[in-house]
Order: C-alpha cells, then structure tokens, then sequence
C-alpha cells in the first residue's frame, strides 16, 4: 500500500477558446466537501453571467471520494472530461471547475469534450504538483522515569513531535508516515508503564 499522494500546491488556472466559446479552468487545493462547496459558491457568484460552472474533485488520500457535474451541458460532455483530467494526473484533494462563456456558436458533444478536456488540462498544467505522505499519530502515557528510552525511540524513528506534555505522568503525540507506524507503535508498546491512547 502506498503511503504517498499527490495534490496541487496551490490555486492554478487555465484558459481555452473554441468557436468564440471561452472556458476559464481553475485548479483549487482543497480538504473537505465544505470546501468545495465553499469555492463553487465563490466561482458560480462571481462568474454570474457565465452560462456554465462545470467541476468534478476528488477528495481523500484513497481517491474514493469524487464527483463530476455538468452544471446543464449535455450529459458527460463537461463533468467527466474534468474528473478524467484529475484522474490522468493521479491527484486527490482537488477541486477542478471550468466556467464557460457561450460564443454564439454550439459546439456539439464531442466539441464540447474536447474543450472541457483541454480547459481542465491547462490549468492542470499550471499547476504546482506536490507528493505528500499518508501519515498516522499516535498519543501515549508513560512515566517520567522512562523518558530516555521514549526519547531514545523517538530519535531513531524520527517522527514528528505534534504535542508533548512532561509531568510525573508524561504525555506525547507523534505523527509518522503509515508505512513506518507500527513499527513505531510496536517499539513504544515495549516501554516499561507506557500505555497508548486510542
């Protein structure tokens, strides 16, 4: 199981022109459906006069979570060539949206696809693409007396320290990519008065 995903960096945009037809691409980082929902509400009020808002996204580090809308262009002509664009370009926690200003002239169904396709793409091909890794945390308690060997763990394991709380009972929170947790989790659980919080 990979332990790697790609995302973009940061917003991207992109343009394309057919037969007079405008379509602005626009490539938006985001982490939650509240997001996309956020960013839609943005585009769709400030491109009022357009005569499309089309989008799909892809959320989460499985790629599970997606979605592909027409926004009333024939059925498959706008949604789907975005969402393919994303998918060809493996990335997840996207929110891809193309607005189209009509020129006056139909370009049919696989016009249509062709340009919805090409918007997507170029703004894609703006974009910053960055690999992140899938990480996990982990929350403990142990003793202060067994401090140097938490300590010793944690320096040759090398996970990032999100939160640490010394007392008589100490406290710590770490966070390291999936593919190394157990083993960091294994190796704690060895820890003489240590105990892990679920």
């Amino acid at each position: 199981m990979s332990d790697t995903y790609k995302t973009i960096e940061k917003l991207a945009e992109g343009t394309y022109s057919e037969k007079r037809s405008k379509f602005l691409a626009f490539a938006i980082p985001v982490h939650s459906l509240d997001e996309v929902k956020e960013h839609l509400k943005y585009y769709e009020k400030k491109y009022f006069d357009a005569r499309h808002v089309c989008y799909a996204y892809m959320l989460g580090t499985d790629r599970t979570n997606f979605r592909a809308n027409d926004n009333g262009e024939p059925s498959g002509t706008a949604g789907r060539p975005i969402l393919g664009q994303i998918n060809s370009f493996g990335l997840t926690d996207i929110l891809l949206l193309v607005v189209r200003y009509f020129g006056g002239i139909k370009l049919g169904t696989s016009g249509l696809i062709v340009a919805y396709k090409a918007a997507a793409q170029e703004a894609l091909n703006a974009a910053v693409i960055i690999e992140k890794t899938v990480d996990a945390e982990v929350t403990f308690i142990f003793e202060y007396s067994f401090m140097n060997d938490v300590m010793r763990i944690v320096k040759e394991e090398s996970p990032e320290i999100i939160s640490q709380d010394f007392d008589n009972n100490c406290r710590m929170t770490l966070r390291i990519r999936k593919s190394q947790f157990d083993r960091l989790k294994e190796r704690l659980q060895k820890v003489e008065t240590l105990r892990i919080i679920e």
